[in-house]
């Protein structure tokens, strides 16, 4: 069966060989609300699809327009056995509820490398919390062509731009980069504590997110990079078999 989790996922757990990420623009908070409804509704009443799915994660994105999907699979054949003969249906269900639903992309990826932060705090008591993610941090970055080794070489930037910096903002717990199979798209998985502590770092001067530190310049202007674009979600629903 299905049920539901309000555990944020593990993104480097074991055998999550196909991670695949996609993202819905619905237009509004309120359409955006029912939606998930809609979408805990359809998989609620139905049978976990298949044991190659190991969790469904659903994140609202911060203006309200939108979902981001993140589907943990074992591997493609189970993803594509899903979609012959389950996918559709659920998402007839889903439309039903809430018609009017722009699928806007889905992409298939690898993860490469996660990068992680102490995952505890001292609370007042002198006693160890877990940090828990307040805030999911999509940055999805797409060069002019495939190039898998161009891929890597960005997201080796980046970790050698985060390690030099000498006071990092504290509200940043982890980053998991992810290599689209395509050879053009890098996508940056990051849990910040808050939006807010996210929203100061880009704002911070000095070396940093958002600084102007020669590492950072190089990332920003790799050769090749034609977009990049950096969105806020907050998690709305987890599924995971019974």
């Amino acid at each position: 069966m299905t049920r539901r989790t309000d555990t944020h996922p593990v993104l480097d757990r074991p055998g999550v060989g196909a991670p695949f990420f996609s993202a819905w623009e619905v237009g509004t908070p309120e359409r955006q609300r029912r939606t998930v409804d809609a979408i805990a509704d359809t998989w609620e009443r139905r049978p976990w699809p298949t044991d190659g799915l190991s969790g469904y994660f659903v994140y609202a994105a911060e203006d309200g327009s939108g979902l981001l999907h993140y589907a943990q699979w074992a591997d493609e054949q189970s993803y594509e056995a899903f979609v012959k003969t389950r996918r559709q249906e659920r998402n007839d269900a889903i439309d039903t509820a809430v018609p009017g639903i722009e699928r806007v992309w889905i992409g298939r990826y690898r993860r490469y490398r996660s990068l992680t932060r102490l995952t505890s705090r001292t609370v007042g008591d002198g006693s160890r919390a877990v940090r828990v993610p307040g805030c999911v941090v999509i940055v999805d970055i797409e060069f002019d062509g495939p190039d898998p080794a161009r891929q890597r070489a960005w997201v080796d930037a980046v970790e050698e731009a985060l390690a030099a910096e000498p006071t990092p903002h504290p509200g940043g717990i982890s980053a998991h980069f992810h290599l689209g199979t395509g050879g053009t798209r890098v996508l940056n998985y990051a849990e910040w504590e808050t939006a807010q502590d996210h929203i100061d770092a880009l704002a911070a001067p000095g070396d940093g997110i958002g600084s102007t530190s020669p590492l950072w310049e190089r990332v920003q202007n790799w050769p090749g990079l034609r977009s990049s674009t950096v969105k806020r979600y907050e998690y709305a629903l987890g599924l995971v078999p019974d």
